[in-house]
């Protein structure tokens, strides 16, 4: 999530933990180990319910952030197993503690060597960052101007690489809340309603992937993704251009196919359609860091 400040995005992304679907037995012993091995589960709660929520401060270092030590222990990816990693004010993370991140991304582990033995810990967590567009915040804020030059700016988003970004499927841009919808007094969807259609698209999920060793649309694979995200010719056409316009990388484009996948089932829908194709594009970034 990109924004000026005091737009919400810290907000929003406190908020995502009570829409995700409440842990399964499994996920709940598996989330307790690793807090039991770091010397974190407390005395009365034998047992862990509630996803994790971590936020660790942009000066963690990367044993902090991935885990470590001359006896190796957890660190914040595998505390935030089956839950939230939120990484507020990104670009000020260290350049090769963020790198240290892309295998993880991927693997969903991470494996520690020590002159002792290697130790994997589990790493399947949900990443969600925040930033400022550019240093002073405020780049494309009609409300404030930017202070910024155009060099600056460059150099403060290019401390996040493309490869990383290539591994994040949904970018957003969050703009400064204007006075009238803060004094609205709306209420906004409560977050009971929108777990509630979480479930439902994960019961979908779990029908679909009954009996495969699959849990959700990210486990699969090219074979899994032709059974499961087939799209007619509109979407195809649809998703070449995307290819050609944003220079989608191969896991750019299965990204893509799993996310447009996951919309349809938020939308009860049994099959992907061009809508859902074009709104899982356009969470990709019109471009990529240095």
């Amino acid at each position: 999530m990109s924004g000026p400040p005091g737009s919400g995005k810290t907000l929003l992304a406190r908020a995502l933990p009570s829409i995700l679907p409440p842990m399964t037995t499994p996920e709940a012993l598996e989330v307790t180990k690793v807090f039991s091995v770091r010397g974190l589960l407390p005395p009365e709660t034998p047992l862990l319910r509630e996803r994790p929520f971590r936020a660790p401060h942009h000066t963690t270092s990367s044993v902090g952030l991935v885990g470590g030590g001359s006896w190796p222990r957890p660190g914040e990816i595998s505390l935030a197993h089956r839950g939230v990693l939120f990484l507020d004010e990104l670009p000020e993370f260290g350049a090769g503690t963020l790198e240290m991140l892309r295998q993880p991304l991927e693997d969903r582990r991470v494996t520690l060597a020590r002159a002792s033995g290697t130790v994997t810990f589990p790493a399947n967590f949900t990443l969600v960052g925040a930033m400022n567009p550019c240093p002073c915040g405020h780049l494309g804020d009609p409300g404030r101007e930017c202070r910024c030059s155009a060099s600056a700016v460059g150099r403060y988003q290019k401390k996040i690489s493309g490869p990383l970004l290539d591994r994040v499927d949904i970018h957003l841009e969050v703009p400064r809340v204007e006075y009238e919808k803060l004094a609205a007094g709306r209420a906004g969807e409560a977050s009971a309603a929108v777990r509630a259609r979480v479930e439902a698209a994960r019961a979908r999920q779990a029908a679909r992937f009954a009996g495969s060793g699959l849990v959700t649309n990210a486990d699969m694979g090219p074979r899994e993704l032709g059974a499961f995200a087939a799209l007619d010719g509109t979407g195809e056409a649809l998703l070449k251009a995307a290819v050609r316009q944003l220079n989608l990388s191969a896991r750019g484009y299965h990204r893509v196919l799993k996310l447009a996948r996951t919309i349809a089932d938020l939308d009860a829908a049994p099959t992907i359609a061009t809508h859902h194709l074009a709104e899982a594009i356009q969470y990709r970034p019109r471009h990529l860091g240095g």
